[in-house]
């Protein structure tokens, strides 16, 4: 009786063993996470961190895997994957996701912020919920608000300093109205171009310029196909970082909740990278041959004033006016 007993436990341990494994593996979750830049860039490492800490919080269940420089197509196509529910995950661009959510463009207008600082106290209360709650309604869950900087002009043709060296540049955007708006009311041609793409069209002309974060232009080697940097701190943009409502809505509550925390991780990383790394970046550029300029920013200002009034009469108008006025609350 006692074998029969011990045999029966025996069996029971041996099952035992072989589900949990099973079991775990049943449990598992994979998911991709897609952007455009380049390794090196804060938006790289803040996408690894957050693979890593989703990771190590499920002990191995949930794996990121994160896939760079625009492999899984470019911003607007990963939009379009992510309300879908193709990818799981994008740190995307501002312009690509105010395609779907046109509040975003709010945050571009120009020379609204003059720090990222300024920006992230108004995205991480109220007004950030609300423009959370309108990208839901667009089938995408915001994780976090990360920094895509303060954005300046480079060009391979002359230094810029006042308004009218603008005139006539062709100059690339990336695919964000405000910025074309704002490249056309300083009177230079606005082109938009792929980021994958850029590189190669300053390389062999076919624009003069580009106007990106240093962040961007060093981790992308812009510098060697452009020789002039004019610091114009002419918009600040946000990086969304989203994850697909549908990829959201088939999770459990516990693995929503490690998600969010390693969000929140990436999201302090990715801003602390992009603050720390201006001064370097810039004094690494200016070594490599790079003229750098600076602007009157009051004329540039009063160039692109235009721009705040046609965006305050559209659609956006409501929202817009709010973050105006937080904005420039003393």
């Amino acid at each position: 009786m006692q074998r029969k007993t011990l045999l029966r436990s025996t069996v029971a341990l041996a099952l035992g063993a072989l589900l949990v494994p099973l079991a775990v593996h049943a449990q598992s979750v994979k998911l991709t996470l897609g952007h455009g830049a380049a390794p090196g860039n804060p938006r790289h490492e803040a996408a690894l961190k957050f693979a890593e800490v989703a990771k190590a919080k499920s002990n191995g269940r949930i794996e990121v895997q994160v896939s760079p420089s625009a492999q899984l197509g470019d911003d607007a196509a990963m939009v379009t994957a992510l309300r879908t529910g193709a990818l799981d995950f994008s740190a995307n661009s501002q312009g690509a996701v105010a395609n779907a959510v046109p509040e975003y463009q709010a945050y571009g207008m120009p020379f609204l912020f003059k720090n990222a600082a300024q920006a992230f106290k108004l995205l991480d209360g109220p007004l950030g919920k609300e423009l959370a709650d309108k990208s839901a309604e667009k089938g995408m869950i915001v994780l976090g608000y990360w920094d895509n900087g303060i954005r300046h002009m480079t060009n391979s043709k002359k230094a810029i300093s006042k308004v009218e060296d603008m005139k006539g540049l062709k100059m690339r955007t990336p695919p964000d109205t405000v910025l074309v708006d704002i490249m056309q009311a300083l009177g230079a041609e606005a082109q938009q171009i792929k980021f994958a793409e850029l590189y190669v069209a300053l390389q062999q002309g076919v624009v003069d310029g580009q106007e990106n974060p240093v962040m961007n232009i060093h981790a992308s080697k812009l510098y060697e196909v452009q020789k002039h940097l004019a610091l114009t701190s002419h918009q600040f943009q946000i990086t969304p970082f989203l994850m697909s409502k549908r990829s959201w809505d088939k999770l459990p509550e516990a693995d929503r909740k490690i998600l969010t925390e390693a969000a929140a991780e990436a999201t302090t990383l990715q801003r602390k990278l992009s603050q720390d790394s201006e001064d370097k970046l810039l004094a690494d550029i200016k070594a490599k041959g790079v003229q750098v300029s600076t602007v009157d920013h009051a004329a540039f200002a009063k160039a692109t004033a235009p721009v705040e009034a046609k965006w305050l009469a559209t659609p956006i108008g409501p929202y817009l006016k709010k973050v105006i006025a937080a904005a420039r609350a003393p």
